[in-house]
């Protein structure tokens, strides 16, 4: 059995959600997928996929090991790309899409000079502030800041980030520098995101969640931090949002002790699409330098 076959067989079936779909996608008899499933399965001496004649369905093993045959077909694929990217000048167009302030902040410094660099090359940049489906709307390439839910796409890890609570020095000295989360529930608050007046605070192993008096909601981060630091409420936006104000005394920091843990910041791309080598240049290029942005 040619396992790796067997193994890109196995998620085709998934991804296309039948075996006669799989079958046509990768240009094989039905029968020759059917026998593919069941000689991984007599392999690893597990069921796979619940089958019937409407649909199929994974077991808790197929699940499993479905994340892991991704990732095994993912670096193979890079391994393939990775010197013919060294070896050839990236040219075409390269799409991608990241949240507005961190594009602003970190990605066009670095498509300025990318693009310098490769004249053959052209850019259609996004920056919206919502997770971008970039299958269906035909990105190559995201940021995304969260923790990744959707099984389709493939990471790669540039470090962390976190949730800051801060107000400028004024409220905090018109108000007094708060303790605990329980001194914040009658400050002003100003929101990113109608639907983030609820802040959860780290209390040890748990969160607690209070719901906070929100003076101004805006769905644009720089409005939310201009009325932070004009004095209108405290807010909490991420790290990389606030950092410049901190560090120039616009805001300061509160109740550090209660931030919830860190999340990811990744770029993300398609599983299922062969990395092109303008896409595998630029991550090449791209991630070592948001890398040492982002202390990881």
């Amino acid at each position: 059995m040619d396992k790796l076959k067997a193994m890109a067989t196995f998620v085709e079936i998934v991804d296309r959600g039948s075996l006669s779909a799989a079958a046509d996608a990768i240009n094989r008899s039905p029968a020759s997928v059917v026998r593919a499933l069941a000689d991984l399965e007599n392999h690893l001496s597990v069921r796979l996929l619940n089958r019937s004649t409407r649909r199929i369905s994974l077991t808790d093993e197929g699940r499993d090991y479905l994340l892991r045959c991704r990732r095994i077909l993912a670096d193979i694929n890079d391994a393939e790309f990775l010197l013919d990217a060294r070896r050839a000048a990236p040219e075409g167009k390269l799409s991608i899409t990241a949240p507005m302030m961190f594009g602003r902040l970190h990605i066009v410094p670095l498509l300025n000079r990318y693009l310098s660099k490769h004249p053959g090359l052209r850019v259609e940049l996004t920056l919206v502030d919502r997770v971008v489906n970039i299958i269906d709307e035909g990105f190559d390439l995201a940021i995304r800041i969260g923790h990744l839910a959707d099984s389709s796409l493939i990471s790669m890890p540039l470090g962390l980030t976190r949730h800051i609570i801060c107000a400028s020095p004024s409220l905090v000295e018109m108000i007094g520098e708060p303790k605990t989360p329980d001194d914040l529930r009658h400050w002003p608050i100003v929101v990113f995101n109608p639907h983030s007046n609820q802040w959860a605070f780290n209390n040890g192993e748990t969160l607690n969640t209070h719901n906070m008096n929100t003076v101004m909601s805006s769905n644009q981060v720089d409005s939310t931090l201009a009325s932070a630091i004009s004095g209108l409420g405290a807010t909490r936006l991420l790290h990389y949002q606030v950092d410049e104000a901190l560090t120039k005394g616009q805001l300061i920091r509160l109740l550090p002790e209660y931030e919830k843990t860190a999340i990811p910041v990744q770029f993300v791309y398609p599983h299922n699409r062969l990395l092109s080598i303008r896409v595998r240049a630029f991550l090449d290029w791209a991630a070592p330098q948001l890398r040492d942005v982002l202390g990881h």
